[in-house]
């Protein structure tokens, strides 16, 4: 996944300024949640708008353990210990401790163990710019909420789920139906 010539986008260009695009896009909306909203349900129909913002949370976790070189699988799906008023704080103080791990340009390259499998890093932040846009739009859905980011950025994460997610039928380690 990601390592072939036919994916120009993932093996030469570098993701990060996507992912915090992506990132700050998504934090502008877990900001205007409203606690009367958490409860609601969400087009991601395993979360709520509560347990998905503990998602989001948990997956810049995740991020930043991998770009550390140790096992995603080592945090949790959710954070749950957040409370209710304290979810975008939670997923800005998440993003800081995080960006420090992918400063070093040799992460990109470098083997990283995400969910997925065995992957250059500069893949597994692909994997989670597509993670944050999609919560994000769930959660601009959920709360009504405008719900596109930038074309640009959109179009960028589309071309490199096309080629990482197959179209087939998927299940086991690709959890998407």
């Amino acid at each position: 996944m990601f390592r072939g010539d036919s994916c120009l986008m993932t093996s030469t260009t570098d993701p990060r300024p996507l992912y915090r695009e992506a990132l700050t896009w998504t934090t502008g909306l877990i900001e205007k949640v409203r606690e009367d909203q958490l409860t609601a349900s969400t087009p991601c129909v395993d979360f709520d708008v509560r347990t998905l913002l503990g998602h989001l949370v948990a997956t810049v976790e995740r991020a930043r353990v991998i770009g550390e070189g140790d096992d995603p699988s080592t945090i949790p799906l959710v954070a749950t210990e957040i409370p209710d008023e304290d979810y975008a704080a939670a997923y800005r103080a998440a993003i800081e401790r995080m960006w420090p791990v992918w400063t070093d340009d040799s992460r990109l390259d470098a083997d990283v163990t995400a969910p997925w499998g065995t992957v250059p890093g500069r893949a597994a932040v692909w994997g989670y710019i597509n993670e944050t846009l999609v919560h994000g739009w769930d959660i601009a859905v959920a709360t009504g909420q405008h719900a596109e980011t930038r074309p640009g950025l959109a179009e960028a994460a589309l071309a490199v789920v096309r080629h990482a997610i197959p179209a087939e039928v998927r299940g086991g380690h690709v959890p998407f139906a």
